[in-house]
């Protein structure tokens, strides 16, 4: 059962609901699922943008066949687009944890020097594209690149201990290791740990999970630290009674100095936080279809996925999302509410979130519904039929006898009578796609059939014009081009512009779908965002001055400064050499005998203890 939250959605289920929206986007899945199937494991990292800075010939010949083969059998396993799924990331945005390197699997026996497998984030200033790297670690830190600001492996990010959050082989351990079986109650704290750990902690699970990575570490039992905020850390204490009971977990009894706090091993942060997809499911907030594949069959393995009241039908076996809210249709025609219903004749004809029907009955295909005969019988979100009609409750419709009426975002036409309202029309053809996104300023239009194409209306002069795409750009079409040529220069020279040309240049500058080309951008799917700029505006379009023309050209700056920290040619952010020139550098940057070292825990404590002890002498006080 969904949870119901009285005020607003927490922030942090709001961000990974974003995140889950836009920063693996369907299209790298299939790609990259397609290329690892057949065994390119280089062009799936690709697809993923993951860059791979490892060469296994180099690894050969310095650590022989053998590793070479356990490591080649990781790299066909590596879903990088299910690695990205599971990376951390940083609020508000949901952005990938910069400057981070996490470990995937580690390789050599005892005695030997250990070489990990590692995942690379740049820094923040660099995050251009969101882009990862791929590379092999040594301790000895001769692999490391030295223009990586953290290039030794995370210990509190560390996936080598949870292979299910990137081998595609072992996803399905997915819902046993994130207590996906348990419910809700799951994320209830144990008796040793009431008071410490909130409901976003999977604490259920954290004695097993203590108990593999002590084992990693090569200790039977111990303590360790679990980390719960900026300057929230608990030592806790892996204890059983005896080899025949399970063990637990519970608060250290005796402090312990800092230094050996320190040292301690840390319980990997995927261990502490409950799934995010599970908070997201439970809460309602993201449907089973939305999901990962490989997330969302090890959690329906498992029974976790709620049961469903909207979002799939299944036609031929395949589970397909409907998106739209709802269809109702009247006794002479249809009203529909969705995404789009395309119609001929009496009968409908639907692809995508539509329908499909021939003559007195209905065939879906795409993501529709399945009929035969006269009547309709659907599975899935629940429609009931009788007859030559529909009814559905939920996300379906009711329709009745031949003709259709449409209102909301989709389209709507009839055989012998039509009506249709609403802000956006989505046409066959070449019409204007923008996801949701419609001209200001267009108004209802009623009384006339609309054209394929023309989705949009403006009123201009006392007259509904249509706007639409023609030879690739957005248009008034009913006006003759020398009319609009003498209006456009009008325009240059001062004077007012037509309603159809200020609902035109509205959408060049700032249009309503400049925060989904924003999102898309900031996760780096540069070519979803061009898409959804070329679906608006078309591509022949010519950009404007304005927030969208600003947006796409800050991506551009930023991949620049990526590429220049992909090369080495700039370690650090551009500002700080600012910083260097301006007199704020480090102690071995400075000749000046006045300069005062700052205070940091880099500088001596002798130093750190005189300048900041309330007994240091004071002078200018007399007088």
């Amino acid at each position: 059962m969904a949870h119901h939250f009285a005020n607003a959605i927490p922030s942090r289920l709001s961000m990974w609901q974003r995140v889950r929206e836009y920063a693996v986007p369907e299209s790298m899945i299939e790609t990259a699922t397609a290329r690892r199937a057949v065994g390119d494991w280089a062009g799936a990292c690709a697809a993923a943008r993951i860059d791979v800075d490892l060469d296994l010939r180099a690894v050969r010949d310095r650590h022989g066949a053998g590793l070479v083969h356990r490591l080649r059998a990781d790299l066909r396993r590596l879903a990088p687009d299910l690695l990205r799924w599971h990376m951390p990331r940083i609020a508000p945005d949901g952005r990938l944890r910069p400057g981070l390197t996490l470990s995937l699997a580690r390789y050599g026996g005892a005695g030997a020097t250990p070489l990990l497998l590692v995942v690379r984030t740049p820094p923040a200033w660099a995050d251009a594209g969101q882009r990862m790297s791929l590379a092999l670690w040594e301790d000895s830190g001769d692999a490391a690149p030295g223009h990586h600001p953290h290039p030794h492996p995370d210990r509190r990010f560390r996936l080598d201990l949870h292979r299910h959050l990137w081998d595609a082989a072992r996803s399905g351990e997915l819902a046993r290791r994130c207590g996906a079986g348990g419910g809700p109650a799951s994320t209830v704290p144990p008796p040793g740990l009431t008071g410490i750990a909130d409901e976003t902690c999977a604490s259920a699970g954290w004695a097993v999970e203590a108990e593999l990575l002590l084992r990693a570490e090569g200790l039977p039992r111990g303590a360790f630290t679990v980390r719960l905020g900026a300057r929230n850390r608990v030592v806790l204490e892996l204890v059983a009674p005896d080899d025949s009971h399970a063990p637990t977990v519970r608060p250290l009894r005796e402090a312990l100095p800092p230094q050996e706090v320190a040292a301690l091993p840390v319980l990997p942060e995927a261990a502490v936080r409950v799934l995010p997809d599970l908070e997201l499911l439970r809460a309602g907030l993201v449907t089973a279809d939305r999901l990962h594949p490989l997330v969302a069959s090890a959690l329906a393995a498992s029974g976790a996925v709620p049961a469903r009241s909207g979002g799939t039908l299944t036609t031929s076996g395949r589970t397909l999302p409907r998106s739209g809210a709802a269809l109702a249709a009247a006794s002479a025609g249809l009203a529909a509410t969705g995404d789009g219903l395309a119609t001929a004749g009496a009968g409908l004809t639907a692809t995508g979130d539509g329908l499909a029907t021939a003559g007195a009955g209905l065939t879906a295909t795409g993501d529709g519904l399945a009929t035969a005969g006269a009547g309709l019988t659907a599975t899935g979100d629940g429609l009931a039929t009788a007859d030559a009609g529909l009814a559905a409750t939920g996300d379906g419709l009711a329709t009745a006898d031949a003709g259709l009426a449409a209102t909301g975002d989709g389209l709507a036409t009839a055989g012998e009578d039509m009506e249709a309202t609403g802000e956006e029309m989505a046409a066959a053809g070449y019409g204007l796609a923008a996801a949701g996104v419609v001209l200001s300023g267009s108004v209802p239009v009623v009384g006339h059939a609309p054209e394929h194409g023309d989705p949009h209306r403006v009123e201009c002069r006392g007259e509904i014009h249509r706007i639409a795409l023609r030879d690739g750009v957005l248009t008034a079409v009913d006006h003759e081009p020398a009319q609009l040529r003498r209006e456009e220069l009008l325009v240059a020279l001062g004077g007012p512009a037509l309603p159809c040309l200020r609902a035109i240049d509205a959408v060049h500058r700032n249009p309503e779908a400049l925060p989904a080309v924003r999102e898309r951008l900031g996760h780096g799917d540069v070519a979803g965002a061009l898409a959804v700029v070329e679906g608006l505006l078309g591509p022949g379009a010519i950009l404007r001055d304005g927030p969208l023309r600003e947006e796409l050209e800050s991506a551009a700056a930023r991949r620049v400064d990526h590429g220049l920290f992909r090369s080495g040619l700039v370690a650090v952010h551009p500002a700080a050499g600012d910083a260097k020139r301006a007199g704020n550098a480090s102690d071995d940057d400075h000749t000046d005998t006045g300069h005062r070292p700052r205070l940091d825990r880099r500088a001596p404590l002798v130093m750190r203890r005189k300048r900041s002890s309330r007994g240091r002498p004071r002078t200018g006080l007399s007088g």
